[in-house]
């Protein structure tokens, strides 16, 4: 039986996990069997600058955790070697950097993940990832609301244009002659 500071540090770990699991926008839960460490190392370093933490835990102590948070359903896909990848503010940027390795690498999958509140299955998190970015569905707001604005500023510059043209250049008034 384990001693009771060893309990002690893995009620922590559990705890610790949880807490980053909460406080997430979304996670991903992979079988990372068969990448290379350069391959690895490569995927780390894209979650890493995406802000997303990648965790390789046992799947005990992970279960728990999502346990702890309500993510339960999320423990039977904990077989096998598992990581999670926790992303904080991002809801898709976990799901489109492992996506990317999941296309690369044949043993590398997408088991399942979470987002708003939710435990979502593999194809789900695929489908997570094919969502553009923040910044280009803000672009492609800002553009859809430019177009009509431009295309009607364009529309009265023309009929400007083409009154001013028609209209006959008026002669200045003459002053009134005196006697």
């Amino acid at each position: 039986m384990p001693s009771n500071s060893i309990l002690a540090q893995k009620q922590q770990i559990v705890a610790d996990l949880a807490e980053q699991i909460k406080n997430s926008a979304a996670g991903v839960v992979v079988n990372y069997q068969g990448i290379t460490v350069d391959k690895d190392t490569a995927m780390r370093k894209a979650l890493r600058q995406a802000g997303v933490k990648y965790v390789v835990m046992k799947n005990t102590l992970t279960g728990r955790a999502c346990d702890e948070v309500g993510y339960g359903e999320l423990k039977q896909h904990l077989n096998g070697m598992t990581a999670i990848a926790i992303s904080e503010k991002d809801p898709v940027a976990a799901a489109k950097v492992l996506k990317e390795y999941a296309e690369k690498i044949d043993s590398f999958q997408i088991l399942a993940g979470y987002v708003d509140g939710n435990v979502i299955d593999a194809a789900s998190v695929n489908a997570l990832a094919e969502i553009p970015s923040k910044e280009t569905l803000i672009a492609k707001l800002l553009g859809s609301i430019r177009s009509p604005l431009y295309s009607f500023a364009y529309a009265l510059q023309a009929v400007v244009d083409k009154n001013g043209e028609a209209a006959p250049a008026e002669a200045p008034a003459e002053a009134p002659a005196e006697a």
